[in-house]
C-alpha cells in the first residue's frame, strides 16, 4: 500500500504571491526577494563563509526560482522552496571551487586502543553545557570549530544539523548514499566534539 502523501497547508499570502508571480507581476518579486533575502543570506553565509559569494550565491538563487516558478507544483512552502534552491547555488559555487587535497579528518576523531576501545573520553556534557553552547558569546566559538573542519564533513554537518535537511535529501544534492552521508555526518560530529570540549570541558580520566 502506497504512503499517502503529506499536504502542505500554504498560507493564503504565499498563494496569492504565487499567483501574482506567475501573472508576471514585478512588485511580487520585489515581495518575494524582499521577504526571503535575509534568511536565504543566512544560510549562503554559513554554507561558503565569503560575504561576496553568499550574495552571489542568493542572487543566483532568486534568478532560478524566478526561471522555475512554472514547474513549482506549490507541494511545500515558498520559502522551503527557496530554501532548496539556495543550498543548491551554495554547493554549485563549493564544487567550482578550485579543488585541493581535503585535510584528513583523523586527527580530531577520538584515539582508540588496540582492541577498539575509545583511549580518552570526555566527561558528558550536560544542560548548563548546552545552554552555553546557545548564548550569543559562544555561538561564534561553534561557527569557527565547524568551519575547522574540512570542507565534505563541514557540509554534510551544516546540510544536516544546520539547514536540518534529511539525510535523503542532504545525500542527493551531494551525490552520495544515505549511509555515506550518516558515517560523515557521524565523523564531523565526533570532530566538533573535540574541537569545543576544551571550551565547555575537562577531558576526564579513564575509570579503572
Amino acid at each position: 500500500m502506497s504512503k499517502p502523501s503529506t499536504i502542505v497547508a500554504v498560507p493564503a499570502e504565499d498563494v496569492g504571491l504565487l499567483e501574482r508571480l506567475r501573472a508576471g507581476d514585478d512588485d511580487a518579486f520585489t515581495d518575494l526577494v524582499a521577504r526571503n533575502t535575509g534568511r536565504l543570506l543566512a544560510v549562503a553565509r554559513r554554507m561558503l563563509r565569503e560575504e561576496h559569494e553568499a550574495q552571489d550565491a542568493v542572487q543566483e538563487a532568486f534568478v532560478s526560482a524566478f526561471r522555475a516558478l512554472a514547474s513549482f507544483e506549490g507541494q511545500c512552502l515558498l520559502s522551503t522552496w527557496l530554501h532548496r534552491i539556495a543550498v543548491n547555488a551554495c554547493l554549485m559555487r563549493l564544487r567550482r571551487r578550485e579543488r585541493r587535497p581535503e585535510e584528513s579528518i583523523d586527527d580530531l576523531l577520538p584515539a582508540c586502543e588496540a582492541d577498539g576501545r575509545t583511549a580518552e573520553w570526555f566527561l558528558p556534557w550536560d544542560d548548563a553545557i548546552l545552554e552555553r553552547l546557545e548564548r550569543d558569546e559562544t555561538r561564534a566559538l561553534v561557527r569557527a570549530a565547524i568551519d575547522r573542519l574540512p570542507g565534505s564533513y563541514r557540509t554534510a554537518l551544516l546540510l544536516r544539523d544546520i539547514e536540518e535537511m534529511d539525510s535523503a535529501d542532504a545525500a542527493r544534492l551531494l551525490g552520495i548514499t544515505p549511509n555515506a552521508l550518516k558515517i560523515r555526518v557521524h565523523r564531523a560530529r565526533q570532530a566538533l566534539r573535540t574541537l569545543l570540549d576544551p571550551l565547555v570541558a575537562r577531558p576526564a580520566a579513564r575509570a579503572a
